[in-house]
């Protein structure tokens, strides 16, 4: 590993590593910053010969030069990088990155806010100071930390008064102040500024799985203190009583309770003769690990999670559930008086006895708690059943008929959009990929196959809809499979579900197969210098653009063909726009296939990588000629240097001349993206109006407690702007775009092309 150097004001590209990256004999662990500058990303084609599927990344925390694999960095912007290199431990830091939630709040907050501060293991009111370095760092990038003043019971309880290293950041009482990275401030929940100034009940006095007294009207009563994350603001805990015939949870005065000397027996989490009762009640409402639940919260609200465990706990009889809650509502990581039982991000888990939970209302049956005008339609509904056999996709007016209208197509939930998107793009209208959901699975049980083709595409196909809990099923059963325990919350990008789904589990052949260095992917990533001509180019040009600097040819025409944008997710966007190629014509990209000589149209012989760009000859990309073309071409004084290439011509072809066939395919599908939603456009049949738009999560019904209304729209709109010409195109301003155009041409973030000759070799 290389020491570098960077200039100060280089315009910065940030990435968190996903996965361990091998370097040298060492290796560089998952949640490591890195960098590298536009420019340098720019040129990356260009100076390196090899393939771009990999980039040289600087490794922030050691200043060291790295190549890594694109599919294993995920972009920042410069203000998430800073947050998060105040968490110094890696593995702390990538779970607050995918867990995202906090991390937002983290950059909307502002100095003047009222929080919670985690300190000394409990939790206090603070008032935040300052947000910014603290000048004493030698990384490329300064981390982001909060100064903050401690109130209440955490007065005087800090560690400085707004100085650190001689600099005064901020001013407060005496020992009153920390710095703090992001992770140990709680953005909501903190008191409201009509509080200041009062002194709260010191948080912790009790904790989680305490045994614990206090009063109901003249009689003592115990039970068991379940959550206890807001006492610090409102002096309130949680309380599973013992002997009250009622499985609620009771809020009580903090002041009220006495925690009692019994210590649980960590090492006995089944009491004796309970093995057979637990068999019985873990089957409680049909309840099991994986669930999704409900479970009345506070007075009038409700939370709702997955059960990850079920089991007792010491010293209680009931069978308790360990859930994971969708928010920050819990009071654990999935641990129980210092003994853990299940993994969740802190202020996930909560333990709650089995029959305090109820099936989660949003997605056991949609027909039950739709609002009536959905719940009467012309087409019946399996929700969340399975649909066993072969469905064929849906084309034309039947797509139409079945697909178009609210509660139409997957039902978004919990930052499933990614996954949503990408199975509606591929399975809805076309069959190129259906060879997935029938062929032998890598896993010998089969399960995310038979959940993939009787839960989702069948039901999507014959019904028109898809719940949210069928789609669960499937993530969660991502999540055992894959050891990533975000896949059931978190928000993905597409080609990482796909390329989980394809490779790891069912075992399917690459999509795409490059001669160089034979390589296989499921996927391609445009990689391109940006030039000043390609204002508003169209996907044929990039994919020519991309695999002349990469020195690529397919050594097969793809059955499908998903091409990523030159784009780095949510943050980059290398083109204002991007004009849709509704056919790419692959035929010049192919290593040993016949290709026609771009001046006289006859059979090629030779290929001249140095005429690329030479647009006097051809407006397309590669430039091939025959024997007589090539030597007149290079006659002129500007190419005499270069240095045309042999094709390797088809045996046939070279005995017997024929009409040299052009291999195209087809634009079947698209995957947008804006402000961290995902969306597709489907081309649903012949005609050039028939696209639709599809969103999971459209609309909403209900508040917190509702659930996503997925919307499919017809848009033969776009079919308008796709016909347009090019200096129209370049003019048209984004936002007077009809419909949802706009979101076609400016955040088009994967397309997906087929070829329905060669699927049926697939």
């Amino acid at each position: 590993m290389a020491q570098v150097c960077r200039e100060i004001d280089d315009f910065l590209m940030y990435f968190i590593l996903l996965e361990k990256v091998p370097v040298g004999g060492g290796t560089v662990e998952p949640g490591r910053l890195c960098c590298m500058s536009e420019e340098s990303y720019l040129q990356r084609v260009t100076a390196d010969q090899t393939p771009a599927q990999s980039l040289s990344v600087t490794v922030i925390e050691e200043n060291v030069l790295v190549d890594v694999d694109v599919n294993v960095l995920q972009p920042l912007n410069q203000r998430k990088a800073a947050l998060l290199l105040a968490v110094h431990n890696p593995t702390q830091r990538l779970n607050c990155f995918l867990e995202r939630g906090l991390l937002e709040q983290a950059v909307q907050a502002e100095v003047g806010q009222r929080v919670l501060v985690e300190h000394e293991q409990k939790l206090f009111p603070a008032f935040i100071h300052h947000v910014g370095n603290t000048l004493d760092t030698g990384t490329l990038l300064p981390p982001v930390y909060f100064g903050v003043e401690l109130e209440g019971d955490g007065e005087g309880r800090g560690n400085m008064d707004g100085t650190y290293k001689g600099v005064t950041f901020f001013k407060c009482n005496k020992n009153s102040g920390l710095l703090l990275p992001f992770n140990k401030v709680i953005f909501s929940g903190a008191p409201p500024p009509d509080d200041v100034g009062s002194t709260y009940p010191q948080a912790g006095s009790v904790n989680p799985g305490d045994k614990v007294a206090f009063r109901v009207e003249d009689s003592i009563k115990r039970g068991r203190v379940v959550f206890s994350s807001d006492q610090a603001a409102t002096g309130f805990v949680e309380v599973l009583p013992e002997e009250i015939p009622s499985s609620d949870l009771l809020k009580i005065l903090n002041s009220t309770v006495t925690e009692e000397s019994a210590t649980p027996d960590h090492h006995s989490p089944v009491p004796d003769g309970k093995e057979e009762q637990v068999k019985v009640n873990f089957k409680e409402r049909n309840l099991e690990v994986d669930s999704l639940v409900q479970i009345q919260y506070k007075e009038g609200e409700l939370a709702f999670g997955i059960i990850r465990w079920l089991g007792y706990l010491p010293q209680m009889d009931d069978v308790m559930a360990g859930v994971e809650l969708e928010e920050d509502k819990g009071c654990t990581d999935g641990s129980w008086r210092s003994h853990r039982y299940f993994f969740c991000p802190p202020k996930r888990g909560l333990f709650v006895k089995l029959k305090a939970c109820q099936p989660d209302t949003r997605f056991s049956s949609n027909r039950d708690c739709s609002p009536k005008s959905l719940e009467s339609t012309k087409h019946g509904r399996d929700d969340g059943h399975r649909v066993p056999g072969k469905v064929p996709p849906l084309q034309g007016t039947a797509a139409v008929d079945i697909l178009e209208g609210d509660m139409r197509g997957i039902q978004g939930h919990c930052n499933s959009c990614y996954m949503d998107a990408a199975l509606f793009s591929l399975f809805s209208c076309s069959s190129v990929l259906d060879s997935l959901l029938f062929k032998p699975s890598c896993l010998p049980n089969g399960k995310i196959q038979q959940t993939l083709r009787e839960e989702i595409v069948n039901p999507l196909r014959k019904n028109g809809y898809v719940s949210a809990d069928s789609v669960m099923t499937l993530r969660c059963q991502l999540t055992e499979e894959s050891q990533c325990p975000s896949f059931t919350t978190s928000e993905k990008d597409p080609e990482e579900f796909l390329n989980l789904i394809m490779h790891r589990i069912l075992g399917a052949d690459p999509l795409l197969k490059l001669q160089e260095r034979v390589q296989e992917s499921y996927c391609y990533q445009i990689f391109i210098e940006k030039q000043q001509e390609m204002t508003v180019p169209n996907v044929q040009q990039l994919l020519e653009q991309s695999f002349h600097h990469s020195q690529l040819k397919l050594t097969e025409v793809p059955s499908c063909f998903i091409i990523q944008m030159p784009r780095f997710g949510k943050e980059y966007k290398m083109f204002s726009k991007i004009v849709p190629s509704l056919e790419l014509d692959v035929t010049d990209l192919l290593s040993d296939g016949p290709r026609e000589c771009v001046v006289c149209g006859k059979l090629a012989t030779h290929e001249c990588p140095e005429c690329f760009k030479d647009v006097i000859l051809s407006d397309r990309g590669p430039k091939q000629y025959c024997g007589v073309c090539s030597e007149q071409v290079h006659l002129h004084h500007k190419r005499k240097d270069h240095r045309p290439v042999k094709l390797k011509i088809p045996e046939g072809f070279l005995k017997t001349p024929n009409k040299i066939p052009r291999e195209t395919l087809e634009l079947f599908a698209v995957l947008s993206i804006e402000t961290s939603h995902y969306v597709s456009f489907v081309k649903y049949g012949t005609e050039k109006g028939s696209w639709m738009f599809f969103d999971s999560m459209a609309d909403r019904f209900g508040s917190e407690n509702g659930y996503n209304i997925p919307r499919v729209t017809l848009c033969p709109e776009v079919a308008t702007y796709l016909a347009a010409p090019l200096n129209d195109l370049m003019k048209q301003n984004p936002r007077e775009m009809r419909g949802v155009s706009k979101r076609l041409f400016c955040d088009a973030y994967m397309y997906m092309y087929q070829s329905k000759r060669m699927a049926l070799y697939k």
